[in-house]
């Protein structure tokens, strides 16, 4: 009798468990997430008197805009064009296809570059690590067409690749027709382009730094007449003097005027200081640093790495499962204005009641909310660690008599 009266339980159960999940449904893809960071109002502060044609100040981990002075103008890049050259190269070290010790065999397409150039000569062979020193150093167009012939079989396909790239990121404002950024016609960018691809360049592949910062170094040139050692000379005079620099990239050409991408670090703030079509290198470097000082003098920032949160586990129904664990969709960084105080940002973990299978890894089931003064600034989505799979007559069956005849 006691086995027939536990069936009729099961059963039970097992009907009530089908019947459609109205609370999961309509909870499963209602919470909504802002934007990672609240707008603050963009500096056209007269006071800074930035002479150059255009120039932007962002902060690297949040990509909000500080100062701006045409930052959609197109204008000619010069060799800042090579931050994206460098993207493209570390993207392929990341993923495997090339590594630093790899030989690179210079053509002589590569060989024939003029403007600023470390004078490779045709067939001569140096490796990748020694090519984006060259690049990052001396701004070397013939190790740049090296490389983009290694990475993509032409310096045409590369360009390519470096017009998707710069789509990806948004760079509306931007099209490359060579790697290097001898002028040309139809190959232009602007300010806040220039800082989105520095932007992608610092906080993805920040071993850029090592090369970034090297004030002089050398090379061995080996060729057919013998060895000779190369000096090399960063092209970025802030390295020297300028306190947290971390790089980035000078340019300059007759039609481009004089150009800089500078960034730098301090207290985990990073910051981006681009100045395009500035007229001698003497004001590029001065108003790169202006920017810069006027951004850590008046802002500061909050950073949530999230490594420590705890996340409760979400209830799941008509899954195999009965729970899935939440993991945080990534870091959280605020922008804090003069006279704010990190110390004030509080956050609330906001979860599903529960969620109904079938689970897909990754699905939202949550959100970690920020607030500054009770006011909402930002959200990081928590995800589903696993996948769930939708249980079956059988999955179900089994799961009721379990936990009725072993309390499971």
């Amino acid at each position: 009798m006691k086995r027939f009266i536990a069936l009729l339980i099961s059963l039970t159960m097992l009907f009530v468990l089908f019947l459609p999940d109205t609370v999961s449904a309509q909870t499963k893809g209602k919470i909504k997430s802002e934007d990672a960071v609240s707008a603050i109002k963009v500096s056209a502060d007269s006071t800074l008197n930035i002479s150059s044609t255009a120039a932007v100040l962002m902060e690297g981990s949040t990509g909000m805009l500080i100062y701006e002075k045409k930052k959609d103008e197109r204008l000619k890049p010069a060799s800042i064009t090579k931050i994206m050259t460098l993207i493209l190269i570390f993207e392929a070290i990341d993923s495997g296809r090339i590594k630093l010790t790899d030989m690179v065999s210079v053509s002589e397409h590569a060989a024939s570059m003029g403007g600023s150039q470390v004078y490779l000569e045709p067939n001569e062979v140096q490796d990748v690590n020694t090519m984006i020193k060259c690049i990052s150093i001396s701004s070397a167009n013939d190790a740049c067409v090296a490389m983009a012939e290694l990475i993509a079989g032409s310096e045409e396909t590369f360009v390519e690749q470096m017009n998707k790239k710069a789509k990806d990121l948004g760079m509306n404002n931007t099209h490359f027709v060579n790697c290097c950024g001898l002028d040309i016609d139809n190959h232009y960018s602007s300010a806040y382009d220039v800082a989105l691809m520095s932007r992608e360049l610092i906080t993805k592949h920040p071993q850029i730094s090592t090369y970034s910062t090297i004030w002089m170094d050398t090379f061995t040139h080996t060729t057919k007449k013998g060895n000779s050692e190369f000096g090399l000379t960063n092209t970025n005079k802030l390295i020297r003097f300028y306190q947290g620099i971390t790089g980035l990239k000078t340019g300059s050409t007759g039609l481009a005027k004089y150009c800089l991408s500078a960034t730098a670090k301090r207290k985990d703030m990073d910051l981006i200081a681009v100045i395009m079509a500035a007229p001698d290198t003497k004001t590029r470097f001065a108003e790169a640093s202006k920017l810069l000082n006027f951004g850590f003098a008046n802002y500061s920032i909050y950073k949530d790495d999230n490594k420590a949160t705890e996340i409760t586990p979400v209830i799941v129904t008509k899954g195999v499962k009965d729970k899935v664990q939440g993991k945080v969709g990534g870091e959280y960084s605020y922008l804090c204005t003069k006279g704010k105080s990190a110390d004030d940002i509080k956050k609330e973990i906001i979860l599903s009641d529960k969620v109904s299978a079938p689970v897909v890894a990754g699905d939202k089931i949550g959100e970690i909310v920020y607030y500054y003064d009770n006011e909402k600034i930002g959200s990081v989505d928590i995800l589903a660690s696993e996948a769930i799979a939708k249980a079956k007559y059988k999955d179900c069956f089994l799961k009721l008599l379990k936990r009725y005849f072993m309390g499971t």
